[in-house]
Order: structure tokens, then sequence, then C-alpha cells
């Protein structure tokens, strides 16, 4: 697969982001050719091929996005290959469960002030304020996607 020199910077860029947000660099940058490849669909050969990447590391990151439900894969009869997607239509139940893991972390980090010694008030003053960040977050996240529900109509 031939790609432009712009759809090779947006790649870089798709997978710098999704470093930054802990997931590995060739899963980063799978899921950037996913989004800019004219094909909504790729094989494994086709995505290591055009990546210039490792069969393991193919077969490694594919996996990691598998579990993280940021991709799945599809088949078509009479071709035995699996073809890798986007788990785009499915974007509002992930960020749900996104959403849902922020309420679980903000009630851990209380449990952990309630656990810490009293004597690092100001510590434990600054967990205490992300706990309830965190906790305001949450409830104000599901507004916000009913307002920009709202406002396509």
């Amino acid at each position: 697969m031939k790609l432009s020199e712009k759809q090779q910077e947006l790649i870089e860029r798709i997978g710098i982001f999704h470093e930054r947000t802990g997931i590995q660099p060739v899963a980063g940058r799978i899921m950037g050719l996913l989004y800019v490849s004219d094909k909504p669909e790729l094989s494994f050969d086709e995505i290591r091929e055009t990546l210039g990447i490792s069969k393991s590391a193919t077969s490694n990151a594919l996996n990691l996005l598998q579990q993280l439900n940021r991709l799945n894969y599809i088949t078509f009869n009479g071709d035995r290959r699996r073809y890798f997607r986007l788990s785009l239509r499915k974007w509002r139940d992930s960020f749900a469960k996104e959403i849902d893991s922020i309420t679980d972390f903000s009630v851990t980090l209380q449990e952990v002030v309630a656990e810490r010694t009293k004597e690092t008030v100001e510590f434990n003053k600054d967990i205490m304020e992300l706990a309830e960040f965190l906790k305001y977050l949450h409830s104000e996240i599901p507004l916000l996607l009913k307002r920009w529900e709202e406002q396509k109509k």
C-alpha cells in the first residue's frame, strides 16, 4: 500500500498522541494507519508491510488493541485472513467504561487518604482534591455528551 507524505505524517502524529496516553508506539501507528487508510479494513500483512514492522510486533500490537477494544476484526467469505478495523461505532460504550473507571479511581483515592498518616496534611489535601475533581468529572461528562447529541439534531 502506498501512502502519501501527508498520510505518513498523520500516522506519526496519531501514533504520538496514543503514545502519550500509554499505548505502545507500534499500536499507536497501527491505529494511525487504520484512520488514514483509504480502506476501512486492513489485513495483518497489509498493516505489517505498510508500517515496516515485524510479525511479532504487529501481532502483539493487534492483540493489545483488541484487548483495549480499540479495534476488532472481520473475515470475508472465501478468504481465511482477518481484516482489522477501528472500533469506532462503539466509541460511546468505550468512553462510558473509561468514565466509570474514573469514578472507581476516585473512590480508591478517597480510601488511600483514609489510610494515610494525618501528618501529611497538604499531600492528603491534594489527593482529595484530585478525587473530588474526578468525581465531578464523572458527573459532568454524561451531561456534556447529552448536550452534544442534542446539538447534532
